[in-house]
């Protein structure tokens, strides 16, 4: 009984803690979308947007590229107007990801 009790309570620590969620999350699901930095002397303009995610399953698996300068450089942005962010978790540590989102001038 006693293990049962503390696998019960490893469980319950696993589904609430959410790391790298964002600033909400939620046990069941979770889909947002937050800011990020924005390029402060705002004369960037936007006319490319690129994304790029890392997933997580079971918290033993993960996989993905959700790095800024990787992805600018990826997709012919030369200035950064804006980083974004976004998450989606379902069960906690069942399924997760985070993406980041580019947004900026082309070549």
């Amino acid at each position: 009984m006693k293990i049962f009790k503390i696998n019960l309570m490893i469980l319950i620590f696993l589904i609430v803690t959410n790391c790298a969620t964002g600033p909400t999350m939620g046990g069941l699901f979770t889909s947002i979308t937050f800011p990020g930095e924005i390029n402060v002397e705002n004369n960037v303009k936007v006319t490319k947007s690129a994304k790029g995610c890392q997933y997580s399953i079971l918290g033993l698996i993960g996989f993905g590229d959700a790095s800024a300068g990787n992805l600018a450089f990826q997709n012919g942005i030369i200035k950064i107007a804006s980083i974004d962010h976004s998450s989606l978790s379902v069960l906690g540590i069942t399924f997760r990801n985070y993406c980041t989102i580019v947004s900026g001038e082309q070549k």
